[in-house]
């Protein structure tokens, strides 16, 4: 099959994604290594940006996110090196040295930087910041950290009373809490934890359910003292800690090759080993759903790097049945959703995700463009309050739809259109680059 079935398209500075799907069809084949983790980048940076010493990474994510991360700290006088995959050096200033920056700092699209660098910047005393986003991140909800760090002591203004940035800070002393969030969330729990290393006494933070526990790891790593109460989903912090620099190792983004696990899957006659992908428990959540859809993926080669686990997995194509993604599930696969609902489009019966209404706040309202842009292809997806309701087996029609700049769509409506009829046109495509800027020449390198 000619490489030329996918091809990307540059018009008035946007990219359009142009999949032509033959009457014979394609099938997938292959190794593929995905970019390094999200999450672990993003954390890997900060850290290493408050602690003493040098921090080295290799691994790391080279998509916009990071960028805006090393940015942020850069200009609060962290020493980081050119960003690259190979190995990344940060000069670390020590905790509650960030310096007060000559101008705004902006997080760019990343909900992760400017959430999780406010508990940093909201506990220290007498110095001012003001953080800003693009227009996405601008209209993105900011209460459920600001609020915690308020009942800290933190003093935070904003726009609709500091739930939307952009939003200033002034550092204060802050106090040690007993957080109970009414939402399972990474990035609630690490800004709390966050701002409680500068904090006298001890910061603890309650979930609901368990959220990804990449923060936890990695603080442990840099020397900070933490306990964990499993029964509870608690996990505590003392203050006062001091950070060292450390060597980390980033593996690959498993919400990266759940695209891959998905085509794999859904592509008949395919078979894809996706290489060197973290299997933290707390992110696995895509590896059960499939299991449950009847989906074949074998782990092999399953090793530790840098304190979190590791493994190649391994693909074939299958038949999909329905099932239910609800409740405890959906904090380890929030991100995956939509390329979940890309799989259910292709399995038989009617898979039901509920208990997902963050998805709603993310860089889209992925609950409302997934259907819209699904339907459109011809699949049969209803849109509920917290989730989507997809009738499988429906073949879908090449048409014109759009990433509305999400990263994660643009990339679950690439998948969907290999196993579309015709040709389909995905406009601002180049939204991919946020978390995996080598994308589509992946997906082109694999066709067979």
């Amino acid at each position: 099959m000619p490489a030329a079935v996918v091809t990307l398209k540059n018009t008035e500075n946007q990219d359009r994604l142009i999949i032509q799907n033959p009457a014979s069809g394609l099938s997938l084949q292959g190794r593929i290594r995905v970019p390094g983790d999200k999450s672990i980048s993003h954390r890997a940076l900060m850290l290493g940006a408050i602690a003493q010493g040098e921090t080295t990474i290799q691994g790391l994510l080279l998509g916009e996110d990071p960028r805006s991360t090393a940015s942020c700290f850069r200009a609060m006088g962290a020493e980081i090196s050119e960003l690259n995959p190979e190995m990344v050096r940060i000069q670390g200033i020590g905790l509650g040295c960030l310096q007060e920056p000559t101008s705004v700092l902006d997080a760019g699209n990343s909900g992760t930087t400017l959430r999780l660098m406010l508990g940093l910047l909201a506990s220290h005393p007498g110095r001012f910041f003001a953080v800003t986003g693009d227009s996405s991140l601008r209209s993105r909800p900011m209460s459920r950290v600001v609020k915690p760090l308020q009942e800290m002591g933190a003093q935070i203004w904003g726009r609709q009373d500091g739930s939307l940035a952009p939003l200033a800070i002034q550092g204060q002393q802050l106090r040690p809490i007993h957080y109970h969030s009414p939402i399972a969330s990474a990035q609630v729990k690490s800004c709390i934890l966050l701002a409680g290393l500068m904090v006298e006494g001890q910061t603890t933070v309650t979930e609901p359910a368990l959220s990804r526990d990449h923060s936890e790891r990695m603080l442990r790593a840099f020397g900070a003292e933490l306990s964990i109460d499993p029964q509870t989903n608690s996990v505590t912090i003392t203050g006062s800690a001091k950070l060292q620099g450390q060597p980390v190792i980033v593996p690959g983004d498993i919400s990266s090759a759940a695209f891959w696990l998905v085509a794999g899957a859904i592509v008949p006659g395919s078979e894809l080993c996706v290489e060197n992908v973290g299997i933290n428990p707390t992110r696995t959540g895509i590896l059960e759903a499939l299991e449950r859809m009847g989906a074949d993926i074998q782990m092999e080669n399953q090793r530790v790097v840098a304190g979190e686990p590791v493994a190649d997995l391994r693909v074939r194509s299958s038949a999909l049945k329905a099932c239910e993604i609800a409740g405890e599930l959906i904090p380890q696969l929030i991100d995956e959703i939509p390329i979940l609902a890309v799989a259910a489009v292709f399995a038989q019966g009617t898979t039901v995700i509920r208990d997902a209404a963050e998805l709603r706040v993310k860089e889209s309202d992925r609950i409302a463009v997934m259907a819209s842009q699904l339907n459109r292809m011809g699949a049969k997806v209803t849109e509920r309050p917290d989730g989507l309701e997809i009738t499988g087996g429906t073949p879908l029609i090449g048409t014109d739809v759009d990433s509305h700049t999400d990263h994660r769509i643009a990339m679950s409506l690439a998948i969907a259109a290999l196993n579309a009829e015709g040709t389909t046109t995905i406009g601002r495509a180049e939204a991919a680059a946020i978390s995996y800027p080598d994308f589509f020449q992946s997906l082109i390198g694999i066709i067979r």
